[in-house]
This record gives C-alpha cells, structure tokens and sequence, in this order.
C-alpha cells in the first residue's frame, strides 16, 4: 500500500477526526448558548445593549454551528467518498453507490452476523417500483459487499474510511474558518432587520446601543 494508504489507515486519523466532530459541536453549541446568556446576565450593561449583542452573538454562532452540520461536514465527506473510488482499486475501498451506503455497512459490521441478515432481509418503506414489488436493502449491495457481511469480521475498507474521515477533518476547518463565517453575516442582517434591531441599510438603529467587547 503506498503511503498516502497507509495515511488514511493510520487509527490517528479516526482518533482526530471523532474529536474534531465532537470538539466542533459541543463548543459552537456552548458559544451559541453561553456567550448571549453572559451578555444579558451583565448588569452593567443597558437593556438595549444587551438585546442587540446578545442577539447577533447569537445568530452568528447557530448559523455557523447549522452551515458546519449540515453542509461542509456532508459536502466534503461525499467528496472525500468519491474521490477515493476513483483513486484506489476497488479491493481496497469496496463498490459502494454512496458514502451513505458505506456508513450503513459500517453500522452492518458492528453488528452480528444474525442481526445483518435480519437487517438486509427487510423492506425499505416507500412507494414499490415499476414490477409492483418494494426493494429491499440487500439488492442495493453488489454481491462483494454482500459477502463479507456473512464474514464473522467484515472488511471495513480502512483506506475509504480513512478518505472519509480526512476529508472531515478538511471540511471542518474550511467550514469555519471560511466559510461558515461569510454565510452567517450573510444571515445575520436581514434577521437583525426582522427583529427591529437594525435599519434597512443594516446599520444599528438610533435607538439600540452597540456593545463593545473583544472576541
């Protein structure tokens, strides 16, 4: 394997990578929560002050924590999946369709070999095809796949989790250091206006004080 394989195979990646997730939400979420509440618990500091800070401190941190869940982490691990496939040989990152298709093997792998069968023998809900008859999940696997869930000890694809996992952890410092950041400004003025906090031409209304702090 060369070296960029033995790289995505390395267990260091996995480690990074789960911790950026975690790190990332929880302190977005803590931001999102406790840097409004501090403001508004400061009795130093006039009502509309406070009402104006607090807000905007507010919808910057839970657009970022919304644009970093919902697009750039999705984004660059299905582009990270792709990538992959087309890079290394199909030993070495399997025949999936999807990364969504992946990580359902992968929950597939951590079960027993019982559980696995019962799973793929069920109907996936939804409306039936064009034969009158619903798919179910095993027909969605290429046959490879199929038998190594039968495995006691499924191959897990390092090299593909691996390219999922790094293409993360790029998602996750793009998504905040650039691009989160420049979706919720985008955001933020037009729900300042809404909630009568700023003019048409995004300024502070005469009647709302700015509060002055270092982030």
């Amino acid at each position: 394997m060369n070296i960029l394989g033995r790289m995505l195979t390395s267990s260091s990646l996995t480690n990074v990578t789960q911790n950026t997730n975690s790190q990332v939400v929880v302190e977005t979420t803590l931001k999102a929560i406790g840097r409004p509440g501090f403001i508004l618990i400061d009795n130093d500091i006039d009502h509309d002050t406070k009402r104006y800070a607090a807000t905007k401190e507010f919808l910057y941190q839970a657009t970022c924590l919304a644009v970093y869940a919902l697009l750039i982490v999705p984004l660059f691990k299905n582009g990270a999946f792709k990538l992959a496939q087309k890079m290394f040989d199909s030993a070495d990152v399997g025949k999936f369709k999807s990364n969504k298709q992946y990580g359902h093997y992968l929950k597939l792998c951590e079960t027993t070999p019982k559980n696995r069968t019962l799973t793929l023998d069920k109907e996936i809900k939804g409306t039936a095809n064009s034969q009158g008859t619903r798919t179910v999940v095993s027909e969605k696997y290429d046959q490879t796949i199929l038998d190594e869930l039968k495995k006691e000890k499924p191959n897990q694809f390092p090299v593909l989790k691996g390219a999922v996992e790094l293409g993360n952890i790029i998602g996750s410092v793009f998504g905040l250091a650039i691009f989160a950041p420049q979706v919720s400004h985008a955001f933020i003025h037009p729900a300042m206006k809404f909630l009568g906090l700023e003019d048409e031409n995004g300024n502070k209304k005469s009647s709302v004080k700015t509060l002055d702090k270092t982030v």
